[in-house]
């Protein structure tokens, strides 16, 4: 039988957009098995970091693992209490239906994207890299009039299924269950960029013995066949 005091006070925290699926699925496995109650709020990624930088009151955190350093340098987050979660690569979307241009490497990549009529990605850490890779192949100006970026927390697939980006990037995480889009394949490996999103504790929270129970579950192996399912690998 649960505890009324456990199922009663909800371990909460915040996450990026790129975690939202595999979260969802992973806390309502948990609170299956441990009747621990956890409300997990997803944003974008900026917007997660701000938060909890601002001191807003949350138990743990899930962003980029270079998002989670800041905050530990920052003091937001209790030292050590760190742990990479899951690794997940950077996917391509066109409509569904739509013709499939050839991205199987890093030549062939660099022409559909000049080819493409608007090219769409995200505030995260997919088009920071996407950012830098246009510089570095040179095309960075020649683009520019048709790059949309995603607002924070709008999957840049939701602009590829009504017709606003005809090509789109972003972690697969977050392409692969959208309606109305065809994830066509990830990033060549020569220039595709692996992100680690981690977890933490943060400095805010008032049940740290319960919220560290949790941030345990999320990388142990109970929670690797729920990541492979979502388009990730357990880190």
């Amino acid at each position: 039988m649960v505890n009324d005091q456990v199922a009663g006070t909800a371990v909460t925290g915040i996450s990026s957009m790129a975690t939202r699926a595999v979260l969802t699925e992973l806390v309502e496995q948990y609170a299956r098995s441990s009747g621990q109650r956890v409300v997990i709020e997803s944003v974008g990624g900026v917007e997660a970091a701000r938060r909890v930088q601002g001191g807003e009151p949350f138990d743990i955190v899930v962003l980029a693992a270079d998002a989670i350093d800041k905050l530990d340098a920052a003091g937001q987050i209790v030292p050590g209490s760190r742990v990479d979660l899951v690794r997940s690569g950077v996917a391509i979307a066109v409509a569904a239906g739509a013709p499939r241009p050839a991205i199987d490497t890093e030549a062939a990549m660099r022409d559909t994207v000049l080819a493409a009529r608007s090219i769409g990605y995200s505030t995260g850490p997919s088009g920071v890299h996407l950012t830098r890779l246009f510089e570095h192949w040179g095309i960075a100006e020649t683009i520019a009039p048709r790059i949309v970026q995603a607002p924070p927390g709008v999957p840049v697939g939701a602009l590829v299924a009504r017709g606003d980006v005809e090509l789109g990037f972003q972690q697969l995480s977050e392409l692969m269950h959208l309606p109305g889009i065809d994830v066509i394949g990830s990033l060549p490996p020569e220039i595709q960029i692996i992100t680690v999103f981690s977890g933490a504790l943060c400095a805010t929270s008032q049940q740290q013995e319960a919220a560290q129970a949790l941030l345990s579950f999320l990388a142990s192996s109970q929670a690797d066949s729920a990541k492979l399912a979502h388009g990730m690998e357990p880190a």
